[in-house]
């Protein structure tokens, strides 16, 4: 079988950062979809289970509900191999176009306090898998260490 896209990445020179994963067209939309890779893979430990799905129950309320960007948000999920998140945003949009929004997502998220969005049986097939604190510190770790210092070589994939 023919590789997908993603799997044609370069994973060993691969920093943290954010990416154009790919772009694709929906009838009369472009759907951009992010790469938002939080640790580099294969070179240092992924993402603890609890913390990433923390990260998604918060990102994905956070962008959810943003005042600008809600009405383009389509998805946020994890990775499976844990090292980042999927981001697909309605638009033809850069890593550039969306880095004030990851650093605002990113900020919220390594200050939330409180009960975590859909936490409940009721509301998530594994409501327990969940770790705040952890979640707190993998985005600060992200924010202050790749958001805030990001350079082309962090928006940009390897060639």
């Amino acid at each position: 079988m023919k590789k997908i896209p993603s799997f044609t990445i370069d994973h060993i020179r691969l920093l943290r950062g954010i990416y154009v994963s790919r772009q694709d067209q929906v009838g009369n939309e472009t759907i951009t979809t992010f790469d938002i890779r939080m640790k580099e893979p294969n070179r240092e430990p992924a993402l603890n289970p609890p913390a990433i799905h923390t990260i998604e129950h918060l990102a994905a309320t956070f962008l959810r509900n943003h005042p600008v960007w809600a009405d383009r948000i389509i998805y946020w999920g994890p990775m499976g191999c844990l090292t980042g998140n999927y981001l697909l945003v309605k638009g033809d949009l850069t890593s550039r176009d969306i880095l004030p929004l990851m650093i605002e997502t990113f900020r919220f998220i390594a200050g939330y306090e409180g009960e975590i969005p859909g936490a409940s049986a009721k509301d998530c097939g594994n409501y327990l898998l969940m770790n705040l604190p952890m979640a707190r510190w993998e985005a600060a770790k992200y924010l202050h260490e790749v958001l805030e210092t990001a350079t082309e070589a962090n928006l940009t994939y390897p060639q």
